[in-house]
């Protein structure tokens, strides 16, 4: 376990921890935190997270990073599957998938989430009652730059203040982090899936989802947006019989809780 799931660890399951978690999430104290990491004075943590997390860049790169959060929002060349009846990964992450009952909610962990509750619409919630919710989260250590999965076009974002949780599972046994973080999510009308929504969710620290389109038309694996400073989760929802994940993905996912993904991979196949 990494210091950072330790950190998080403490504060969601030990007394004290979680008495500290209130306070600074009442004073806001993360507003410090991402102050230093968009600061010059954070430059100094930048050659330990390359390192611990063997991520690579060139000299010229590296120059050009002037905080922690030029760092974490670097970009990088990306490929995408081009196939039309392919789905692919929105981005670098750990994938989960649930499906949606009849109540038009899934469940993760020890919370039960009512999908209305999560978009804020329930009339658009009905339409994925019988289909699919896949979640993506990121690792600090993911490239936290996500694609569109497909052709067609974009609706309105719809921002969603809220607080910002932790993501890692030990949070989210314990707090329904999906419906508290601050999120932003948009139905894309897609060519070979149907209607989707897709849903950015902030993390402990991560205030930033820069999103780059609204009511326009998208291109598969085109970049959608970013995250700053931080591990942070992408989900999917899909209606029912409008996709299939691969065999591999479902028959690891039976056996464990997440599977490692790539941006641009592909993860299943359109109905």
């Amino acid at each position: 376990m990494d210091s950072s799931s330790k950190s998080v660890r403490f504060l969601y399951t030990n007394v004290f921890g979680r008495g500290l978690l209130k306070i600074i999430m009442k004073l806001h104290l993360d507003r410090i935190a991402v102050w230093f990491l968009r600061s010059s004075l954070s430059k100094i943590l930048i050659d330990r997270f390359l390192r611990r997390n063997n991520i690579s860049v060139t000299p010229q790169q590296r120059a050009s990073f002037r905080s922690y959060r030029d760092m974490f929002a670097r970009t990088q060349e990306t490929t995408a599957d081009k196939t039309p009846s392919h789905l692919i990964s929105p981005c670098d992450s750990l994938l989960s998938a649930f499906p949606i009952d009849e109540n038009s909610s899934f469940h993760l962990k020890n919370s039960h989430y009512k999908i209305s509750d999560f978009l804020q619409d329930e009339a658009l919630a009905k339409r994925y009652i019988g289909g699919t919710c896949l979640i993506f989260r990121l690792c600090v250590s993911d490239y936290h730059h996500y694609c569109f999965i497909d052709d067609g076009y974009q609706g309105e974002n719809h921002f969603i203040p809220g607080v910002l949780h932790s993501v890692q599972p030990i949070c989210c046994e314990t707090v329904p982090v999906f419906v508290l973080n601050r999120r932003s999510w948009c139905r894309m009308d897609t060519e070979n899936f149907g209607s989707v929504v897709q849903c950015e969710i902030g993390a402990l620290v991560v205030g930033g989802i820069v999103n780059h389109k609204e009511n326009a038309r998208i291109c598969r694996g085109e970049e959608k947006g970013h995250f700053d400073l931080a591990g942070s989760t992408i989900v999917l929802l899909l209606e029912p019989g409008k996709m299939a994940l691969l065999p591999e993905l479902t028959d690891a996912l039976s056996q464990q809780d997440e599977v490692r993904v790539t941006l641009g991979q592909w993860i299943g196949n359109s109905l």
